[in-house]
């Protein structure tokens, strides 16, 4: 059946046989048409996505790209090439990556599922996968997937019911399968028994209130704490604590925002705990990650923090620069 999508075997590419197989001789070259007049060689090295000037590139052009990173689609490769080559497969088995990839596979869900392509779109299932095996097994991060889960729900439903085929890559009939199976996956995370631990030893109750307050602390999520008051009513007490959620207010949002939302009881007191989350409702909230994707504006190569590339500059660190993942998103936008 013909497809309307590219070929899999453009642009093209130039083998050679050998005594092990057929081997590309040399890397391809793409066109795009924002950049008509740019060329870049595109190579793997090192768990690294390196993405390297043509040497005939003018210094002039390049300065202007690196000016524009963030707002153009940063090399040649696609976004499921980057699912591979930065390896988020076992990226998500990693606890320090875990929240960057899932809030990566959220912001996927909400707006870019028609941009993928048939690979990108195995390889996002696949992640999927793997992330809701690890918090069956771990018993973890349940609520965040459960989310996710639901927001990519509804995105598909719309898709295939409001939109139609006209704008999804792939047949309807898979994306139909695809919703069984996050179907499927709701279930088993709706039925999730927490295993309590075999050994009884000292749990957060056993605490002086003053360490169980600095462990709230801690939290950066305020339903966290709305889980914690529902365990036992001393705990409850202290998650009412105003300095908790005060904490929480000036940790995700700026000082204008807080004014502009300012929540005073009739004694005069400010209601922190309201505020927050009719702030959450204005505003997105502060992204912290463990590790995260970083971009090396010297040598145009994404890697992950922990991991570092052998750059050439002078000063390393001066040219590299934390990507969240929407602007992870952003490079691969034409």
């Amino acid at each position: 059946m013909p497809s309307s999508g590219q070929e899999w075997r453009s642009p093209g590419k130039n083998w050679v046989k050998t005594e092990d197989g057929l081997k590309k001789q040399s890397d391809y070259e793409n066109n795009i048409a924002e950049f008509k007049s740019c060329c870049r060689d595109e190579e793997f090295h090192n768990g690294n996505l390196c993405l390297i000037k043509s040497h005939d590139l003018a210094a002039k052009k390049h300065k202007k790209d690196l000016m524009n990173i963030n707002t153009k689609r940063h090399g040649y490769c696609t976004l499921g090439e980057a699912f591979n080559r930065l390896d988020f497969s076992s990226a998500i088995l990693d606890s320090k990556r875990f929240s960057y990839v899932v809030k990566l596979l959220e912001l996927i869900a909400k707006s870019q599922l028609t941009s993928l392509s048939g690979m990108a779109q195995r390889n996002y299932m696949n992640i999927l996968e793997k992330v809701v095996q690890k918090v069956l097994e771990e018993q973890q991060n349940v609520r965040t997937i459960r989310e996710l889960l639901q927001t990519l729900y509804l995105s598909v439903c719309s898709l295939v019911q409001d939109v139609g085929k006209c704008v999804l890559v792939g047949s309807i009939s898979i994306w139909v399968q695809r919703m069984e199976t996050i179907q499927h996956w709701q279930q088993l995370l709706h039925c999730i028994q927490i295993r309590r631990p075999a050994s009884k030893g000292t749990t957060l109750t056993d605490l002086p209130p003053s360490l169980q307050l600095s462990i709230m602390q801690c939290l950066s999520d305020g339903r966290d704490l709305l889980s914690l008051a529902q365990v036992c009513p001393d705990l409850h007490a202290l998650t009412e604590d105003w300095l908790l959620w005060k904490k929480l207010c000036q940790y995700h949002f700026t000082d204008l925002q807080i004014h502009k939302h300012l929540m005073v009881t009739e004694r005069g007191h400010l209601e922190w705990k309201r505020m927050y989350f009719k702030l959450c409702r204005c505003y997105s909230r502060k992204e912290q990650y463990s590790d995260s994707l970083q971009l090396c504006t010297h040598c145009l190569i994404l890697f992950w923090k922990d991991v570092r590339h052998p750059c050439t500059a002078n000063n390393a660190d001066s040219v590299c620069v934390s990507v969240p993942p929407q602007g992870f998103l952003n490079l691969f936008k034409y």
